[in-house]
């Protein structure tokens, strides 16, 4: 499974942008279960605040827009985890 994450916005309005491979990754399975959570619907506003990051994380086929207001727990440790180990 691919997982990518970019991060744009925050005060300097830069992008980040970070793809995870999890075939021969150790925790291969607690992504996978992450990344199933983080695509599913979080019924959130997505209301952009100001300063604050936008995120859309894509695995595989299936895509998700949310901001750092109305991040789900799963969305927030994946995003940490693809764009601390990601290359």
């Amino acid at each position: 499974m691919r997982i990518e994450v970019t991060r744009s916005g925050g005060f300097a309005g830069l992008t980040r942008h970070a793809a995870l491979n999890t075939a021969d990754h150790p925790d291969a399975g607690h992504l996978h279960a992450l990344a199933l959570d983080a695509l599913a619907p979080s019924g959130a506003n997505r209301q952009p605040h100001p300063d604050g990051y936008s995120y859309t994380i894509t695995v595989d086929a299936g895509t998700v827009h949310c901001t750092d207001g109305d991040l789900t727990p799963a969305q927030r440790e994946l995003i940490r985890t693809v764009l601390g180990e990601g290359g």
